[in-house]
């Protein structure tokens, strides 16, 4: 049986040089009728153009009108269709005697007879399929989730397979299962997480409970030599109609008496090396009664004797999801103060103490647009406040501790009944033991939240484990990254966890690459939300880096602007550098040090002065995960004007003292050296000008030197150069980008984009009937529409 007409062409073609070139067939032969039929040819013609091919015959007549009727939506529901019970099928058992279909096309006569005569033939060959009941069916199933049905589809499917329904090919494996006799085998290439998600679990409870599994091959990503990634993870099923033996009470101690066995080739990358596999893969055989027992009736391969679950102990929680991320999180270093922002724990990128502290969210303390559910879901306010663990759901399954804060969709908390557990279940969680427990439970490429507490979990095993590792419980919050929002401020600081010591202590100092970045950030005047928050949860060593880094504020530039050069009588950034290092290095101090930092940089045997020319900028957006707070604006030449900017206090006025005053300066300077003929002046010059009437386009603000954000209306659009930071670096930096003044705009490297955001925008939205509902950003106003609307508006 086939949905597509093409398909069964080639099936026929290929069955009839099958059997020509098959040995002894002497070549072409006469073959008999096939079993081959398309159940996807559309009804085509009017009820009145099937009935006239009866040609007198009413039981024929009775059979092509509910053959009309019954296949109106043949080409979406294919074989699901079950002409069983229907009045099709009532007519065809007792009829087929009385008359032959074989005879219908000789009796037809025009075209359109003909075309009619063949659809209805057509179907009428894969009725008598579909009425049959088989020993085996076998086939690969379409893959399909409801949510990308059409709605005939959806109905379908929720009406006449409720428990399969979620996914079209759990719908075919059990339409194929109602296709065998009692005792017939379906074998089935399916999609593998109806095995664990959830949704399926009455579905699994229906088959464990009433049929007779034999085989679960889990192949995993690659199986299909066409199709690549990692979404598609298949398994072969071997599945028998009824139970082997109806006498025995499944819900016995002893378990049901068949025993289902398990393949698993999923680490494999290939199909043909998973092939070979399948062979010598090593056999588990489980109770297939004792998967009942599972957590939600998951397919497990582990006759272990389980106990106690992680759940016993512990809930999952999901975190929220915005609908809008772009709009809603930044990274912290984004914006300040944090009014309107609280902290968002992401998911960890290792798994570590302390991770996935790098952003917030715009919250507006619970009563702005984003709490009132506007295409957002609020949840995990039950974990809110309270400490636990902060567990990812893909890859490898980092974790890290949690401290009470938000949290997004990608990451879950598992919060213990009692704190006491904490311990134990960080142990636990963040062990090689627990990721594999999870894959036996949950195969997906994301775990689902409710998984990850449906996993055998030893208490007292794992108490010892803490005891041991642990004996001063667990650490409180430090990092030496600058992206995580409680790291100390300092550019040398660290607190490490010793092993020897089970506990934190002050480390060795740091001459890694962030040392130089983070003195760069110290001298433009950003200090670290651990610095400005005193209600932060810190560990006493990390409070003791804070109170050493404020020694190092009296470094920092009064307005936010560092030229590289000497400008308006200032040093140069590389000698303010040099004294903010000395001073926070102290004695240890040394050229020999700086030489170790700029190694560390890529950037050994040069000076801090090419570094910071050449290198800087670039390291720094890679850093701060391309949303920089330190702008580098230059004139293009390598001795030309060069800047630092803190994008935090870099206001209009601001972005007129560089033009007038700092570019100013420069460009008197230069006009000095022409009119004195110092060679290479004249160039200077032109690039100082055209970096001046740059900067100028960005002051106005007229396009395309404007800024854009696509969730506010015109009116509150920005007029020149006025950044509100709530908006974030994106949408600010990109009349700069768009003028060509920072560092490497010939070579971008800012991973940025203006374009259409994932997502849809609610009708609400400013753009929305503009935009046809996608969240478009590439957008320039006129400074006259925005002035007129703004107008409007007061």
């Amino acid at each position: 049986l086939e949905l597509d007409p093409r398909c069964v062409e080639i099936a026929v073609f290929a069955l009839a040089l099958a059997a020509w070139t098959y040995p002894g067939a002497n070549g072409y032969r006469v073959l008999p009728k096939m079993n081959i039929a398309c159940c996807g040819l559309s009804v085509g013609a009017a009820k009145e153009e099937w009935t006239a091919l009866a040609n007198g015959n009413a039981a024929l007549r009775q059979a092509l009108n509910f053959l009309h009727d019954f296949y109106q939506d043949a080409p979406v529901l294919g074989s699901l269709l079950d002409p069983g019970e229907s009045e099709l099928g009532n007519h065809l058992k007792l009829h087929h005697d009385e008359y032959s279909f074989s005879g219908l096309l000789t009796k037809v006569r025009s075209d359109e007879q003909q075309e009619a005569g063949l659809a209805a033939k057509g179907l009428l060959d894969a009725t008598l399929i579909l009425l049959n009941k088989y020993d085996l069916v076998i086939t690969n199933v379409p893959y399909l989730a409801r949510g990308k049905q059409d709605k005939t589809l959806q109905d379908f499917c929720a009406l006449h397979y409720p428990a399969a329904k979620n996914d079209l090919a759990t719908v075919f494996l059990d339409r194929c299962l109602k296709l065998c006799h009692e005792g017939g085998t379906a074998s089935i290439v399916l999609p593998q997480n109806w095995l664990f998600l959830i949704s399926y679990k009455k579905f699994r409870e229906q088959l464990l409970k009433n049929d007779t599994w034999h085989m679960v091959a889990r192949l995993g990503p690659g199986a299909f030599e066409t199709i690549s990634g990692e979404v598609v993870k298949a398994i072969l099923l071997s599945i028998s109609k009824g139970q082997r033996d109806r006498d025995l009470d499944i819900f016995d101690e002893d378990g049901f008496a068949n025993d289902l066995s398990g393949l698993d080739v999923s680490e494999f990358r290939t199909a043909q090396e998973k092939g070979y596999r399948l062979i010598d893969a090593e056999l588990k055989v489980v109770s297939q009664a004792r998967q009942l027992k599972n957590p939600d009736a998951r397919i497990v391969f582990d006759n272990k004797s389980i106990q106690h679950y992680l759940g016993d102990y512990s809930t999952s929680y999901k975190g929220l999801d915005t609908g809008d991320l772009v709009r809603f999180i930044f990274q912290f270093w984004e914006t300040f103060p944090f009014d309107k922002w609280t902290y968002i724990q992401d998911v960890p990128l290792v798994t570590s103490f302390f991770d996935g502290m790098d952003k917030i969210l715009y919250w507006e303390s619970g009563q702005g647009i984003l709490s009132a559910g506007v295409n957002s879901n609020i949840r995990g306010r039950s974990a809110w406040t309270k400490n636990g663990v902060n567990m990812g759901q893909m890859s490898a399954l980092p974790c890290s501790l949690y401290y009470g804060n938000l949290y997004g969709v990608n990451s879950a908390a598992i919060i213990p009944n009692s704190l006491d557990d904490l311990i134990a279940i960080w142990c636990y969680s963040s062990s090689q033991s627990y990721n594999q427990e999870i894959r036996k439970v949950d195969q997906s490429l994301k775990v689902t939240t409710a998984a990850l507490v449906k996993v055998p979990f030893d208490l007292e095993y794992w108490q010892k484990e803490a005891v041991e590792n642990y004996p001063h419980g667990l650490p409180e919050p430090y990092s030496d990254d600058p992206t995580q929002w409680i790291f100390h401020g300092h550019p040398f600081g660290s607190v490490v966890w010793s092993e020897e010591s089970k506990q934190l202590e002050i480390g060795k100092k740091r001459k890694d690459s962030t040392v130089l970045q983070i003195a760069i950030a110290r001298l433009l005047g950003y200090r670290w939300p651990a610095e400005l928050d005193p209600e932060l949860e810190l560990s006493e060593q990390s409070r003791a880096w804070v109170q050493e880094a404020t020694r190092l504020n009296a470094f920092a530039d009064s307005d936010g602007i560092v030229c590289l050069p000497s400008v308006r009588g200032e040093e140069t950034a590389a000698d303010r550098i040099i004294r903010l290092l000395a001073a926070a290095y102290g004695e240890q101090w040394s050229p020999a040090i700086l030489d170790e930092l700029l190694r560390s940089c890529a950037h050994a045997g040069k000076s801090l002065e090419s570094w910071l020319r050449d290198q800087f900028f670039a390291q720094h957006c890679k850093l701060f995960q391309h949303r920089p707070f330190i702008w580098q604006i230059w004139d293009g030449l390598r001795d030309g004007f060069s800047v630092l900017i803190n994008y935090h206090s870099f206001d209009n006025r601001k972005l007129q003292s560089l033009i007038y005053s700092y570019l100013g300066d420069w460009i008197t300077r230069e006009k000095h050296e022409l009119a004195s003929g110092v060679d290479g002046a004249s160039e200077k010059l032109a690039a100082a000008n055209k970096l001046k009437k740059s900067l100028e386009q960005i002051l106005e603000g007229e396009a395309p030197y404007d800024i854009f954000v696509r969730w506010k209306s015109l009116e509150d659009q920005a007029i020149g150069w006025n950044p509100d930071l709530n908006d974030g670096v994106r949408m600010n930096i990109r009349p700069f980008v768009q003028a060509e003044v920072l560092r490497h705009y010939k070579k971008p490297i800012l991973n940025l984009n203006w374009d259409k955001d994932r997502g849809k925008d609610v009708p609400s939205a400013p753009w929305y009937h503009l935009d046809k509902g996608d969240r478009i950003n590439d957008r320039h106003l006129s400074l006259t529409e925005k002035k007129e609307a703004q107008n409007v508006k007061t």
